[in-house]
């Protein structure tokens, strides 16, 4: 249907693109692993030809578009910063021209559906994909394909909307979605999962459902981000989480599974701007964790929080500050695996491109 309007136009009160639109969502504030699902699909789509250009707000000092910006660096992706994501477009369409997914001269469909992360110098330079990041909401922007991500330790909070509850919308806003992710899913039980899963398809019972982690990769030092660090490195050290995201719960899971001998926290809102009075308090719980174990404790953040103010977190020596890289994962569940979420993704572009 978007393939066959001339660039950027009004349509029925929504604004369509000439390429295909995924749109990555969610019902609640924070913590859902969107911006690592935007991530993965870019990586997927540069891997087999199509250059994705990603559509980011860059609210909140701009961090998780920073990251993006380094984790995609060398690769073909494009990344449009901007509140407005239709003029964003607009202006990347323009330089870079478009061109549909399902007719791309590069395309290897073999490597949609490998485990190839890289991307592809082969890549058109033309735009193949827009990519929504945090697009749910933005209804009057066209879309595809509405993947929804569901954080698996805070669901629906209270089933309150927002600012009573952490709910955008009613739970009923999921019939608009395509395909559902229930993300952190290695951080609850079997039973959690299916709890959620039954929840949703009350409301759609046809939606595909999938589950994702975010799986630590390595550290990296705050003071040096070339240098990097094992994720055994902090095995029997004594470790200070200090976050500032959607999700800590789930970090400081991650953090305590990688073996250290004890595990404090510091947290904050989500996209929190540190102050000096924070930096003050972080080393006042440094020092008195240092007098209580005998032993110097480190610091350990999330790239989210290290891109949003890098060099506050300079202020902190002599305490050693990590950096924690992460990359989403598709978990295997009942039949459903990495390669049948590409499969079911891409038989909703498929359909798009021949409307």
């Amino acid at each position: 249907m978007a393939s066959h309007f001339p660039s950027a136009i009004a349509f029925t009160n929504l604004v369509c693109f000439t390429q295909t639109v995924i749109s990555v969502g969610n019902l609640t504030w924070g913590g859902n692993g969107k911006t690592p699902m935007v991530e993965f699909l870019a990586l997927w789509l540069a891997a087999a030809g199509i250059s994705p250009l990603i559509l980011t707000r860059g609210y909140g000092g701009a961090d998780e578009a920073k990251m993006l910006q380094r984790h995609l660096y060398g690769t073909p992706v494009k990344i449009g910063v901007g509140a407005n994501r239709a003029v964003t477009a607009a202006s990347f369409l323009k330089r870079y021209g478009h061109i549909s997914p399902c007719k791309h001269g590069n395309t290897d469909l073999g490597r949609l559906f490998s485990d190839n992360k890289k991307g592809n110098s082969s890549c058109c330079d033309q735009i193949g994909v827009a990519i929504l990041d945090d697009g749910m909401q933005h209804i009057s922007l066209w879309r595809d394909v509405e993947i929804v991500m569901v954080n698996a330790m805070i669901p629906w909070g209270n089933h309150q909307l927002i600012p009573l509850g952490p709910l955008r919308e009613p739970l009923t806003a999921l019939a608009r979605a395509d395909i559902v992710v229930i993300h952190h899913a290695n951080l609850i039980s079997e039973k959690d999962v299916e709890a959620i899963a039954s929840e949703m398809r009350t409301v759609k019972n046809s939606l595909p459902i999938f589950l994702s982690r975010l799986a630590p990769l390595y550290f990296l030092k705050a003071r040096n981000m070339s240098h990097k660090l094992a994720l055994m490195d902090i095995c029997s050290t004594l470790v200070l989480c200090v976050s500032a995201i959607g999700s800590a719960e789930s970090f400081v899971e991650t953090i305590k599974k990688l073996g250290p001998t004890y595990v404090d926290r510091l947290d904050f809102s989500d996209h929190h701007l540190f102050q000096a009075k924070d930096i003050d308090m972080i080393r006042m719980r440094l020092r008195n964790l240092q007098s209580d174990f005998a032993m110097k404790p480190i610091v350990v953040v999330t790239e989210k929080d290290y891109d949003r103010a890098p060099e506050v977190l300079t202020y902190l020596d002599p305490y050693e500050v990590l950096v924690l890289c992460s990359c989403l994962q598709i978990l295997p569940h009942k039949g459903s695996t990495e390669e049948t979420f590409k499969k079911c993704l891409w038989q909703h572009l498929e359909v798009s491109c021949k409307v």
